[in-house]
């Protein structure tokens, strides 16, 4: 049986160690049998992760007798990981070893030397900081995960699942990955390669003194706002908005109309079967053909694939 450990370390973020347990525990072949033999192994019995505590029954040694490693993230990505766990990863990388991360468990993989001169993800908020820790690595911060045969990372949160289930569909073809799928109520079909999806504004948001007016932005923006609008409810010029919104958001006053749009198709997409056109006009654009064009740029996909994927579960 394919035996899959995965890599507890200390500050192991919970939620990222859960995935690949949940998804390959419950994995099962055409004649009822487990696909995949999971255990955890720990630098130590008892493990801080975040506010819960793990109890792990296996050491690092068990890496050794694994054919694929899962290494989920941890919280404080300044603190280095333990050597003997970065050794024990080369070693079994050294054996032919598949290893995978999970989130900013990449960040693990890069420090022990195993993303030297290969493609990588990682969460989208992180893949600056690993990019510049780590320059030979090829960060693709757009992509739900990255399959270099050997090594596979993924990006946030779900993303992981997305991967547990592409290493499924790798190691036993469509049928077995399409249940597992249906276990975990997800989309079997999100290709490594499909955009994280990511539609986010400044990260500063909450606390700008722009608020006010960006929460008046939420609940207009389906309406056919100027700038010359934006900055009358802001009450004040257009370049004073101009420059209140770089400094605060980073984005122009349009740009961040725009990004809200394709926030609010991304729920329509998602939760209702309008068409197209129908959505375009709901949610403030005028022309269909415009819409399409600022999604793809923003969603990385075109609306129709964004649908197809988050209703290819359903």
């Amino acid at each position: 049986m394919h035996n899959v450990v995965v890599l507890a370390l200390p500050d192991t973020i919970a939620f990222d160690l859960a995935t690949p347990i949940e998804v390959f525990r419950r994995a099962r072949l055409p004649d009822g049998r487990p696909a995949y033999r999971v255990v955890v192994c720990g630098t130590a019995p008892l493990l801080d992760a975040g506010p819960v505590k793990l109890a792990t029954d296996h050491g690092l040694e068990e890496l050794a007798h694994a054919d694929t490693i899962v290494v989920p993230g941890r919280h404080d990505l300044d603190v280095p990981a333990p050597p003997e766990a970065l050794e024990a990863l080369r070693a079994a990388a050294a054996a032919g070893t598949r290893i995978a991360s999970i989130c900013v468990g990449s960040f693990t993989l890069a420090e022990a030397g195993l993303l030297d001169g290969r493609s990588a993800t990682t969460h989208w908020a992180a893949a600056d900081l690993l990019a510049d820790r780590y320059p030979r690595v090829q960060v693709d911060p757009q992509v739900l995960y990255v399959d270099d045969g050997q090594v596979l990372t993924s990006a946030g949160a779900s993303a992981g699942l997305d991967l547990c289930l592409h290493v499924i569909r790798r190691d036993h073809g469509t049928a077995v990955a399409a249940d597992a799928s249906r276990l975990a109520v997800a989309p079997l079909h999100r290709d490594g390669g499909q955009a994280q999806f990511i539609v986010h504004n400044a990260p500063t948001a909450s606390t700008t003194t722009l608020e006010p007016l960006l929460g008046w932005i939420e609940q207009h923006a389906h309406e056919d706002l100027t700038l010359a609008d934006l900055a009358a409810e802001g009450r004040m010029s257009t370049r004073s908005l101009h420059r209140r919104f770089h400094a605060e958001t980073g984005q122009s006053p349009i740009e961040w109309l725009t990004r809200v749009r394709i926030r609010h198709a991304q729920e329509l997409l998602e939760t209702t079967d309008h068409g197209v056109e129908t959505i375009a006009r709901r949610v403030g654009f005028a022309s269909p053909n415009t819409f399409r064009t600022q999604f793809r740029r923003l969603a990385g996909v075109s609306p129709r694939a964004y649908r197809t994927t988050f209703r290819a579960g359903t």
